[in-house]
């Protein structure tokens, strides 16, 4: 009997009923800018600490900005669904530097809570320049004193006359440095979830400041703290009904978890490639590495778990589709992807050995990558924990 070879990247993605061909156009089509916008150029964008800013309108004209979001804005319109979106998590995962995508991507959720919640006027002004490439949009949430617990954020706003003064600071805001505008969660009310609002904060305003900060992975993307001292906000940049903020951002998580675990899992798909490929050119004690039988162990427990995690994901996929919203099951799939990537990176990285170790290879930049997969978009523990109290528990 013939084996099927799933030891390439294609080959280590279980074939999904829900995509048809417009999926696998989708797919050619990402893959060619992929190869020929940022696979040259990775190390160099990795040692600058930011994408170039011409990508963003390459991106634009190749599709990739305006999925899903209405022509009449410059999007592509509604013809893209979540597995559209999946493809393209995959295939720009694919260059192993999760940075690139992050910068790149970054408007998918900053740019969400005002196309869902935001004036018809401001999304007329906001989404062509963020769908064009010409500005970015990204997503303020975080404080330096809390993460997860979105409840308890400190940054303030206050009326004053026709607008708002906002005070506090946000952190590990990606793009943090180069966004023109930050989707910003604010407190306007009592303490707790009741009391919070959404804003557009122009981040060129006077009184806003930002600081880089440095980080262990995503060294393509660019990450701020970002300071507002006394920040005038127009009555006009509240996102949704005052005191409602809450709910728009939960609502925003769902498609951002769907993302990481799309992303994570092709990570873990870019490890068990180069890993086997490595296996089978490189020499041990007389034979192959991939003769060995522990390696061909690792192989396998790998792609178990790469074939597991896929199907959970597009079965997440279809139900979102579909018009649910599983949030359980989208939380468990996360902490799974983000596992099955840490997996298949360390075995990986074992297997490579030295090789693995130095810059440039693929396994290296994804092994320093774990971590901010696993903590962002909701950490495994709080992960669980969600899912655990939405089954009932």
């Amino acid at each position: 009997m013939k084996t099927q070879n799933v030891i390439s990247f294609d080959g280590l993605r279980p074939p999904c009923p829900w995509m048809d061909e417009s999926h696998s156009l989708w797919r050619d089509s990402v893959r060619n800018f992929v190869d020929r916008e940022i696979m040259p150029h990775i190390e160099e964008w990795e040692n600058a600490g930011r994408i170039p800013r011409d990508l963003y309108p390459k991106a634009a004209e190749a599709g990739l900005l305006g999925m899903n979001y209405p022509e009449a804005l410059g999007g592509i319109g509604d013809e893209t669904d979540a597995f559209h979106a999946i493809i393209t998590s995959e295939e720009l995962s694919r260059a192993g530097a999760g940075g690139i995508a992050a910068a790149l991507m970054i408007h998918g959720i900053g740019l969400p809570p005002v196309m869902r919640l935001g004036t018809e006027a401001m999304q007329q002004e906001i989404a062509p320049q963020v769908l064009s490439g010409a500005k970015q949009i990204s997503l303020g949430i975080t404080e330096p004193s809390g993460g997860s617990d979105v409840a308890k954020l400190k940054t303030k706003a206050v009326r004053d006359g026709n607008g708002w003064r906002v005070n506090g600071s946000k952190t590990f805001i990606t793009g943090g440095m180069t966004s023109q505008w930050l989707t910003t969660a604010v407190r306007t009310g009592e303490d707790g979830m009741a009391g919070i609002s959404l804003m557009l904060i122009d981040l060129e305003s006077e009184g806003v400041s930002r600081t880089e900060l440095p980080k262990m992975g995503w060294w393509s993307s660019d990450t701020a703290t970002i300071h507002f001292d006394d920040v005038f906000v127009p009555a006009d940049n509240l996102i949704g009904q005052e005191n409602h903020g809450f709910y728009g951002i939960m609502a925003n998580f769902n498609s951002e978890r769907l993302g990481m675990a799309a992303q994570a899992t092709a990570y873990a798909r870019v490890c068990v490639e180069d890993a086997a490929a490595w296996a089978q050119e490189r020499e041990t004690f007389g034979k192959r590495l991939a003769d060995h039988q522990v390696i061909r162990h690792k192989m396998a427990s790998m792609a178990q778990r790469v074939w597991a995690t896929t199907t959970f994901l597009d079965n997440c996929a279809w139900r979102v589709v579909n018009g649910e919203s599983p949030v359980a099951e989208l939380a468990m799939l996360k902490v799974q992807a983000t596992e099955t990537m840490e997996y298949c990176a360390r075995e990986a990285m074992q297997m490579l050995g030295g090789a693995g170790f130095i810059r440039g290879h693929r396994v290296e930049r994804i092994y320093r990558e774990v971590r901010v997969m696993a903590i962002g978009g909701g950490s495994e523990e709080i992960m669980r924990d969600l899912a655990a109290r939405q089954m009932g528990f």
